[in-house]
């Protein structure tokens, strides 16, 4: 009986105990992890919101709660789960480890295999495999900092943030939640399906898809290869703004663009440059430079103004060329088949070279028959050598003049001193070149001649003048060295001495040297034709530079 009654009293003892420390427990827990808010100020704790298990080890950490299974905290908007974790209850902070989840709202996740979360700071730091997720945007990393703050996060031992679109990689990164901006630094590269991005600084807009760069970047797509320091890129429409002196380069090499700034609009395939901008045609050895530049990519066709200039450099003698306006085409056939390429330029036209000059009011340049065709008061001067008329078609040979053609009025002038000049007059004229150097002219209609001829030993003789229906003449070392004329003429020769007034020069007679341009510099400084230098008027059409008319079936 008494044994009984001992056995008794030790089991009431224990279950006593057993009570008692039930009730520690779930008093520490309420305490701990289910706590109410209070009135004021209730999310500024982290709050525990469910553990299977919760320990204490006084040994290890005296000041953490040890939870373990489906772990779950709360901050204001913050879930954060976890598999594990040390809850500082006093510090109001906890560290989370496994299969970390942290959850605001229904737009952000962040997920990793450690987190550190400050509820004072409201600071969440993450480690390794870590992924933030944002509507579109997914940032891969090994380490996050959070700042709920000002909902920002970073990264600084590299990272890569992945859209629809595109994939960025940098040693360096934060993204701002409230903006949808990143900004990456240090090793930065995007890339998608059809361009890459490399640069040292970037700014990207996930809602726009797009990044701005503010550090010397490269664009490379199958088409381009862009080289810049500042400006944006659109990486859906392939849309783009470069400052800084920027260069578009063709990924063939065969064109480049370069300017103060560029428009790149790849939707419409065109190009516009602004400010001292350089067009390089490799494949054709010109350079084109303007204050302004439009490149129409899908019709390989372009055109320059202010301060236009264009410079052809084939050979070792370079032409240059000045023109209010130049516009490039090219007109394919079949198969895009280049047939043409045209170079026209409008208003206040010079050229220099070292072999020939020129001035005219409007040109162009056919590929199909190396025509150049100069309207509208065209003047060509080659040494001493000074042809003009309504028209002028100069062919060309390897970009050198073959021949040329002159229509209506046509005036061939060579000075020989400041007071004699040899003068071939006519409706129409041809002179035929060989290296540069003019060596054969006909003339047919009208033809009138003033012409000094020279002995064997360069004496001068007298003065010739001459009438006819067609004429040659034949040149040695650019000077007139014999006359032919055919068929029917009349003609005088007068000794030097009795030269009569008025003889000396035919009647459309102009020496125009003030308005030949002396160098490279000169082509931009327009000296026009006096009243009484200009041609008469006539039925050709000399005003302006004709439209191309395209045989049936011909696209532009």
């Amino acid at each position: 009986m008494s044994e009984f009654s001992e056995n008794g009293r030790i089991v009431k003892c224990r279950t006593l105990l057993r009570t008692i420390l039930v009730v520690w427990l779930l008093a520490h827990v309420s305490a701990a992890g289910v706590n109410a808010a209070p009135e004021e100020g209730g999310d500024d704790y982290v709050y525990l919101i469910n553990a299977d298990e919760i320990r204490f080890n006084q040994r290890i950490n005296a000041d953490a709660q040890i939870l373990v299974g489906n772990v779950v905290f709360r901050h204001d908007s913050m879930y954060m789960y976890c598999d594990s974790a040390l809850f500082y209850q006093n510090a109001n902070s906890f560290d989370a480890y496994r299969n970390i989840r942290a959850e605001q709202g229904d737009t952000l996740f962040m997920f990793g295999d450690a987190l550190y979360y400050d509820g004072e700071t409201k600071i969440a730091r993450i480690r390794d495999n870590v992924r933030l997720e944002n509507r579109d945007m997914i940032l891969l990393t090994d380490s996050l900092n959070y700042d709920r703050n000002i909902n920002l996060g970073y990264f600084f031992n590299g990272g890569t943030l992945l859209d629809i679109d595109n994939t960025l990689t940098s040693d360096y990164g934060q993204y701002d939640i409230n903006l949808g901006v990143a900004v990456f630094r240090d090793s930065v590269l995007l890339e998608n399906e059809n361009y890459t991005l490399d640069t040292d600084t970037l700014t990207y807009n996930v809602d726009r898809h797009t990044a701005f760069f503010t550090s010397p970047s490269t664009i490379v797509s199958d088409e381009n290869v862009i080289r810049t320091s500042h400006g944006w890129f659109d990486t859906q429409a392939g849309n783009s703004v470069l400052l800084d002196r920027s260069v578009v380069d063709r990924s063939d090499g065969e064109q480049q663009m370069t300017g103060d700034s560029i428009v790149y609009n790849d939707e419409k395939n065109c190009i516009w440059g602004y400010g001292n901008v350089i067009v390089n045609d490799f494949a054709d050895s010109m350079d084109v430079l303007g204050d302004y530049v439009f490149y129409d990519r899908s019709r390989d066709s372009a055109l320059i103004t202010g301060n236009a200039q264009a410079i052809e450099y084939s050979r070792e003698d370079s032409l240059f060329m000045h023109a209010d306006t130049f516009r490039l085409c090219t007109i394919y056939g079949e198969n895009d088949t280049i047939m043409n390429r045209q170079v026209k330029a409008y208003h206040h036209v010079k050229a220099f070279s070292n072999d020939m000059q020129l001035v005219c009011d409007s040109l162009e340049f056919q590929s199909s028959d190396s025509c150049l065709t100069l309207y509208r008061d065209p003047v060509l001067w080659s040494g001493r050598q000074q042809i003009l008329g309504e028209v002028i078609k100069a062919y060309m040979n390897d970009s050198t003049i073959d021949w040329v053609h002159v229509i209506g009025q046509a005036l061939s002038v060579e000075q020989i001193d400041t007071v004699m000049y040899n003068q071939i007059g006519g409706r129409e004229m041809k002179a035929f070149f060989v290296n540069g150097d003019i060596y054969r002219t006909t003339v047919d209609g009208n033809v009138q001649v003033v012409y000094y001829p020279f002995d064997s030993d360069s004496t001068l003789i007298g003065m010739n003048t001459t009438e006819a229906s067609n004429l040659e003449a034949f040149f040695n070392a650019r000077k007139v060295e014999k006359i032919v004329v055919h068929q029917k003429s009349n003609g005088v020769m007068y000794p030097i001495s009795q030269i009569p007034a008025g003889k000396s020069k035919l009647s459309n007679f102009v020496w125009l040297e003030v308005m030949r341009p002396f160098s490279r510099y000169d082509i931009f400084y327009w000296r026009g034709k006096q009243a009484s230098e200009k041609l008469k008027e006539s039925h050709i059409n000399r005003n302006n530079v004709p439209l191309p008319s395209l045989p049936k079936g011909i696209k532009k």
